[in-house]
């Protein structure tokens, strides 16, 4: 596949390309341009022409354009899907209902669109007026990882063209393919050239090109801390906003009184989905002590019954995208071995037929985890999960406050006065009491600490895209 600027597949200046790699055989199944600054240059060339256009089309048809493209999503969610599933190896009802979920955020925004408003004073004096309106920011760069390349694209994309901003997008180098085919699906939905651009290419290159473009005025990335503060600071050369959605290493606690039942039903889904590769999943578990053996048996019955699904075959979890992300859980997991913990399932590389040529690391349960171990401390982004005793809800939440991130945070209590007092002591931008959904489309989403900056979803997000314009209108007062 080519690279998609300016309503048109185009190959890259130097004609330079790079592999996209089925991880579940661990084989090339397709090529994308390995992009360089030029490529960069010409979509952001592209965007800043087109946005001159786009920024002045009214309200209601970005609306009308922005649900034909929502419902483009949805009528090729199984093309997109099955890319998405190729290059992920995530199974394939999870990645068409990756795309449908996306779609619905595509249809709030535009909904969030028709809401925004100017004001006008009424304190001014006669023959004066005041007027607090909001411009779109301008072209946007957005920068997204592997694990949810549609999902976390449409966190960006949808609030952007809504707001009238236009974007150059650039998807992480193992997931470039379904961002590809939705640039086209776009297109064809109706949405003008120059409005959705894709780049692709791996390594800081092109990334750098982009990030130190003149022209575009935001950054928006979700991906590794490390990335964003380094995106953080080369945008400040040009002063570009920012919107950083980075790690995590989300901390639950389970109190003494807690359902146990939920709590296991809950964690066991939501700590193991997509293999563990997303942000803010469970990463660890601070379980009151009197109920800790109670919980760990059923926390390991349930997860026990996962399955892998090897090249060619089914299963609930599919490999790990790479070999930088697969070893963070075996190198983890030793460590945590190594300084004396137990571990109750799993820990070990999955090999044979159907698995010897991907990265599959089983679900995998650490007992007994102590803060001297990486289980505790740092991101996983694998389906690993460290359980700690504490003696009480508040040594947990000391625990859980005790670390850089703050993306999100989880707790289990029947007595519903101890579980907000311990929501309201998390130092997280999410948190869930007594069970654990997905994150809503109509509220905002992000993090503290170094968990990021901003925050994305619902009418924040869109406002993310806008500024502040004041105006002072003066006229003579008939008398």
């Amino acid at each position: 596949m080519d690279m998609f600027i300016d309503g048109a597949w185009v190959p890259s200046a130097s004609g330079a390309t790079q592999p996209v790699t089925d991880p579940r055989r661990g084989v090339a199944f397709d090529a994308v341009p390995q992009g360089n600054a030029q490529d960069a240059d010409r979509a952001i060339r592209s965007a800043a022409a087109a946005f001159e256009t786009w920024r002045k089309v009214p309200m209601v048809e970005r609306v009308r354009i922005q649900k034909a493209c929502a419902q483009a999503m949805r009528d090729n969610a199984t093309a997109v899907g099955a890319a998405l599933n190729r290059e992920l190896g995530r199974p394939l009802p999870a990645c068409i209902a990756e795309i449908a979920r996306s779609a619905d955020l595509l249809d709030i925004y535009a909904e969030e669109g028709l809401r925004l408003q100017a004001t006008m004073s009424l304190a001014a004096a006669p023959g004066e007026k005041t007027i607090v309106t909001r411009d779109p920011v301008g072209v946007v760069v957005a920068i997204t990882p592997f694990n949810y390349p549609i999902t976390l694209l449409m966190f960006k994309l949808g609030a952007a063209l809504i707001a009238g901003c236009t974007v150059v997008a650039k998807p992480a180098a193992d997931t470039p393919t379904s961002t590809l085919l939705l640039a086209e699906l776009f297109h064809q939905a109706g949405l003008p050239k120059g409005c959705f651009n894709v780049v692709t290419g791996a390594g800081r290159g092109i990334g750098d090109a982009l990030i130190n473009h003149p022209v575009p005025r935001k950054i928006a990335f979700t991906g590794g801390t490390a990335a964003g503060k380094a995106i953080a600071a080369a945008a400040t050369g040009t002063m570009k906003r920012v919107t950083l959605e980075l790690g995590g290493q989300s901390a639950c606690i389970v109190c003494a009184d807690a359902d146990l039942e939920k709590a296991t039903d809950a964690i066991t889904r939501h700590g193991f989905a997509n293999s563990g590769q997303f942000c803010y999943r469970v990463n660890r578990v601070y379980v009151d002590r009197t109920v800790y053996d109670a919980f760990l048996d059923r926390l390991v019955a349930k997860v026990g019954r996962y399955t892998l699904a090897p090249a060619g075959g089914d299963g609930d979890l599919g490999p790990l995208v790479n070999e930088k992300i697969y070893s963070n859980s075996e190198v983890q997991t030793e460590d945590a071995r190594a300084k004396g913990a137990r571990i109750l399932l799993g820990g070990k590389r999955v090999t044979g037929p159907g698995f010897d040529d991907g990265f599959y690391f089983p679900p995998t349960i650490i007992a007994d985890a102590t803060h001297e171990m990486l289980i505790l401390t740092e991101e996983t982004f694998g389906p690993v999960l460290g359980v700690c005793p504490v003696d009480s809800p508040f040594e947990g939440l000391a625990h859980a406050n005790n670390n850089r991130y703050g993306l999100a945070g989880f707790v289990f209590a029947r007595d519903l006065a101890l579980g907000l007092t311990l929501c309201e002591g998390f130092e997280a931008g999410s948190i869930w009491l007594n069970d654990i959904q997905r994150s809503s489309h109509y509220v905002p989403f992000g993090g503290m600490k170094e968990s990021g900056l901003g925050r994305e979803k619902g009418r924040y997000g869109v406002e993310s895209y806008l500024e502040y314009k004041t105006m002072y209108l003066s006229y003579e007062v008939p008398t």
